[in-house]
């Protein structure tokens, strides 16, 4: 029944109002295995009870949402891992009517969850945590990201965290340095920063070009709340037309050239990127649930549908197809249809070559065969 429910989710089925009309379908029948493909998957009641009574379980959500980790964890012994960027961001999931921890977020102006999510730099979804709507960005935090830095404290690699100024928390730097991650996170402005580069702050001379012009400077700060000074580095961007500059301040413990600090940081905006494919994709803001701890199931089995389908991307798809978006994949690969032909020993599916050509179809069935003889040899098969 896990396995139902994630692979529904993947296909475009968000909730388990659809179970009984694929109850009978033989794709979901072949991937369920077992009894289910002989007969039939799980109906709708008995999918509701699995994920409403079953998952909800104090121990069995634990696991549920370990495993979203445990995943990553088994497709990292498949491919060596030289280093391990962690992006930590938070989100807006709509709620309507009296749901429970649901309330109105003045950012997002809306009734609302405000999940927490943590990605690393291939778009796997480390882990995930929903949270009542009225929390700040960084709440629960350690929760999150705490379960993330003891799965990789066995690892032998370079290790790093960004985030943006709703992590300029004194709290994660210590917790950070500590576990000796390197971080690139940015800083809200405040007068005193703006002393510190107040001699980059008068507009250059003479006629500006057409390309912005930019400028860094690197300095020492310590804020009130710090024990320690930390170094800031500052982006000053001049633009054609506009009376005054653009400027953003990073606080980091890297030792690269100021603009590659600026230019690692700037890559934390692809976690938006990868939120925004499970919205349009996967929809797993749904969570429609009234009880909390039901939509926390939910979000969870979204996280292992996301994981699957990004695994399939980045470690099945040949290079022409290498770039597909989640919902390209879903609407080519997974979500269509075919004529099913069963016989005593084996079935066929017979699919049209418009979405896929056969050769394409092939060479991935071919890389699919590959991963799994690379777990069974290293013992996770």
């Amino acid at each position: 029944m896990l396995r139902q429910a994630i692979y529904s989710r993947l296909a475009g089925y968000d909730d388990t109002n659809d179970a009984e009309r694929l109850a009978v379908d033989p794709a979901k029948r072949h991937v369920a295995g077992g009894r289910a493909v002989k007969r039939s998957v799980a109906s709708m009641s008995v999918m509701s009870r699995f994920e409403t009574e079953i998952l909800t379980q104090p121990k069995n959500l634990e696991l549920l949402m370990n495993l979203v980790g445990e995943w990553v964890n088994r497709v990292h012994q498949l491919k060596s891992l030289k280093h391990i960027i962690l992006d930590m961001d938070s989100s807006v999931s709509p709620t309507y009517g009296n749901q429970e921890g649901s309330a109105y977020n003045g950012f997002f102006e809306c009734t609302c969850y405000h999940p927490l999510f943590c990605f690393n730099q291939f778009g796997d979804l480390e882990r995930v945590l929903l949270r009542k709507g009225n929390v700040h960005s960084a709440e629960d935090w350690r929760s999150l990201l705490e379960p993330i830095v003891n799965r990789y404290r066995a690892y032998d690699i370079l290790r790093f965290f960004r985030g943006d100024a709703a992590f300029a928390n004194p709290e994660i730097y210590r917790y950070l340095e500590a576990e000796e991650y390197f971080y690139a996170i940015r800083l809200k402005e405040n007068p005193i920063l703006h002393q510190k580069i107040e001699h980059m702050l008068t507009q250059p001379v003479g006629r500006p070009p057409k390309k912005p012009i930019v400028l860094y400077h690197s300095f020492r700060y310590q804020a009130a709340s710090w024990k320690i000074a930390r170094r800031v580095v500052a982006k000053i961007e001049w633009h054609v037309g506009e009376l005054f500059p653009r400027v953003n301040f990073v606080v980091t413990n890297l030792r690269w050239k100021s603009s590659n600090v600026v230019k690692f940081y700037n890559k934390r905006g692809t976690a938006e990127q990868w939120i925004r494919e499970g919205k349009y994709a996967l929809n797993w803001t749904r969570l429609s649930c009234h009880d909390f701890v039901n939509n926390q199931v939910r979000l969870q089995l979204f996280a292992l549908a996301y994981n699957l389908g990004n695994f399939l991307r980045r470690l099945v798809l040949p290079k022409p197809v290498k770039k597909w978006s989640l919902r390209t994949l879903r609407e080519k690969l997974i979500k269509i249809g075919a004529k099913v032909i069963s016989h005593s020993r084996y079935v066929i599916f017979q699919m049209a070559e418009v979405s896929v050509p056969r050769t394409l179809f092939s060479e991935i069935l071919d890389r699919i065969r590959q991963l799994r003889f690379l777990a069974i040899s290293s013992g996770l098969g």
